[in-house]
């Protein structure tokens, strides 16, 4: 029996998550979304069943679907999440070993090895790769194509940009940002900003 799932956010990360989720056999409760017209709306995906302030009027199964992981995080502290539901591309791989929070997406051809950890809205975008005993924390974005090497740690709410590569054993601090490309060698600390290659 399908679940009927709430998007919280209308945008373009609302977008492939309404699609991962149709392709998964679920359907579409609709979405609520404080910027009107969203795009999801526009498109005819599913309609609009208010604003964030409504979302405690619905007691159904919701998924954080903004991009953004400072604005992620600012409404998870904010909204009811206490029914957050997992959405996972049917062309992704998850581990069976694996470990995974709530609310998280996982996008198509997205890998999550062996005895990986993902933390509570984390995003792992269209072909990223979490190998073997990796961490990602809440909150976190792993964006398209980006590689995390066996036993990497990511503090939570960091972004690791479109492509970027960690290499193994190395630990990004909480609220970091990996740069698009970047290949990170040594260590990142807290709120650290770095890009290329190697990252500085």
């Amino acid at each position: 029996m399908p679940t009927h799932i709430i998007l919280i956010g209308g945008g373009g990360h609302a977008l492939v998550v309404a699609e991962a989720a149709t392709l998964a056999g679920h359907a579409l409760a609709g979405f609520v979304d404080d910027q009107p017209p969203a795009l999801l709306e526009r498109l005819g995906v599913c309609s609009r069943l208010g604003t964030l302030e409504s979302l405690a009027q619905f007691s159904g199964p919701r998924i954080l679907c903004i991009g953004d992981v400072n604005c992620r995080r600012r409404l998870a502290a904010r909204i009811d999440l206490t029914n957050a539901f997992n959405v996972i591309h049917p062309t992704a791989f998850v581990s069976p070993s694996a470990r995974l929070g709530k609310g998280i997406y996982v996008g198509p051809n997205a890998v999550i090895h062996s005895r990986a950890s993902v933390g509570d809205h984390a995003i792992i975008n269209s072909g990223a790769i979490v190998e073997h005993e990796c961490t990602v924390g809440t909150h976190c974005h792993i964006a398209p194509a980006a590689a995390l090497g066996g036993n990497v740690s990511i503090g939570p709410g960091s972004l690791v940009g479109l492509g970027a590569r960690i290499l193994p054993s190395i630990t990004i601090g909480d609220g970091a940002i990996i740069g698009a490309g970047s290949v990170v060698v040594e260590d990142v600390g807290n709120g650290a900003k770095v890009k290329g290659v190697p990252a500085r």
